[in-house]
């Protein structure tokens, strides 16, 4: 859609952690730079918007970047004074203010409403993707939108160049060291191993970290500023005094949460990721290095179900012993259970998983990204609308 006149209003309520924002934030400046869209995100919590995106001014209501107008979303903004979008995306099961709901209903020609879903690979996800759900009290329709792994769904978020970006910085020495002397690495390339630790807590992460202090290889472990990271500062007093400790063969170091633009070099960089929730997932598909997806907790387990669905989708063509060892490790991890026997034998298939990764984010990219489908199929319904109107 190459119309600025067309405007897309987002609307991102932080939960409890980052992966909202950094979603949306992602989906945002794709549609401005990539679309040509004239996109405004509402975002409730601006404090988390400024761990991803230093630029964020946490104390102005609107400000302008990276083409997109961000806006304050306050239990006291004024909804009659604001202008409804053409394009309006309630992302992440969040819900849009009452008001705005209204003025949306009143409006001679009324925007497209979207429901952008939460990620799931659930076969149940491909029969509800862009059906209708008819709000019968506003005389609306609002259309789920899911992201997915096939093509019956939304596909996932990946910028246009992104393949492109990792592979010139892999081939680039210079660019690889200055990203790790702004990490406060300057000796990385003694580590005969380097893994992002991005994780919730974890009852047994001691029996991993053990596996990788006696291990044969020297380690580094980055781990990012979070609930894990509060635990190992927890364990480890030195850790927490200095951000880094060695432990045999094993160095730990805490780091900041950084821009998004530098976690993505963070999986660039590093052999081993483990991830957690929805954006740093998606971002571990693009670097397509091993890595483990420790998915966000619900309550009576219902999450595993969730993941036993990805995993399936995910290993369906992957040699069979290597996604016995990927399936044992993810389960343990996702679980109370102890990690060393499985971290083992996962370890042992590090390079059978790294080769299918490839394989899978081709298929993956195959399906289109979730921005450019979002905007076609914003193209088709108006096209219909004036077919019909």
């Amino acid at each position: 859609m190459q119309n600025t006149t067309v405007r897309w209003d987002i609307f991102c309520a932080v939960i409890d952690n980052f992966g909202d924002i950094g979603i949306c934030w992602r989906l945002c400046r794709q549609l401005a730079a990539e679309h040509n869209i004239a996109v405004q995100l509402w975002v409730d919590d601006l404090a988390s918007f400024n761990k991803i995106c230093p630029q964020i001014d946490i104390t102005a209501d609107e400000q302008q970047h990276a083409g997109v107008l961000i806006q304050r979303w306050a239990k006291t903004t004024n909804w009659q004074q604001c202008t409804v979008a053409d394009v309006v995306i309630e992302a992440l099961a969040c819900t849009i203010p009452a008001a705005y709901q209204q003025k949306m209903a009143q409006q001679p020609v009324k925007p497209l409403w979207l429901n952008l879903e939460y990620l799931s690979a659930e076969a149940w996800v491909e029969g509800c993707h862009v059906l209708p759900s008819p709000q019968p009290q506003l005389a609306l329709d609002k259309h789920f939108f899911f992201p997915g792994f096939t093509a019956a769904t939304g596909g996932l978020l990946q910028e246009r160049a992104i393949q492109q970006q990792a592979a010139l910085f892999m081939a680039d020495a210079a660019a690889q060291q200055a990203f790790w002397q702004k990490l406060a690495v300057p000796d990385y390339e003694r580590y005969q191993q380097k893994i992002s630790l991005f994780a919730y807590d974890h009852p047994q992460i001691e029996s991993l970290l053990a596996c990788w202090q006696q291990g044969p290889v020297n380690t580094l472990c980055l781990v990012p500023q979070g609930a894990l990271a509060n635990q190992l500062a927890g364990l480890y007093p030195q850790l927490a005094q200095q951000a880094e400790l060695t432990l045999h063969n094993l160095t730990l170091k805490l780091v900041p949460f950084v821009a998004q633009e530098d976690y993505d070099k963070l999986l660039w960089a590093c052999d081993i990721n483990f991830v957690r929730g929805e954006d740093s997932v998606i971002r571990a598909h693009w670097a397509a290095k091993p890595f483990i997806w420790q998915i966000y907790r619900q309550a009576e387990q219902a999450h595993l179900d969730k993941l036993q669905a990805f995993m399936q989708r995910y290993c369906a063509q992957m040699p069979t012993d290597a996604a016995q060892a990927l399936t044992a490790f993810w389960l343990a991890w996702n679980t109370e259970h102890d990690l060393a026997d499985s971290w083992q034998k996962f370890s042992a298939m590090l390079l059978q998983i790294a080769d299918y990764n490839q394989q899978w984010r081709a298929e993956l990219t195959a399906n289109g990204d979730l921005a450019s489908n979002l905007v076609h199929f914003v193209e088709k319904k108006f096209i219909m609308r004036r077919n019909f109107s």
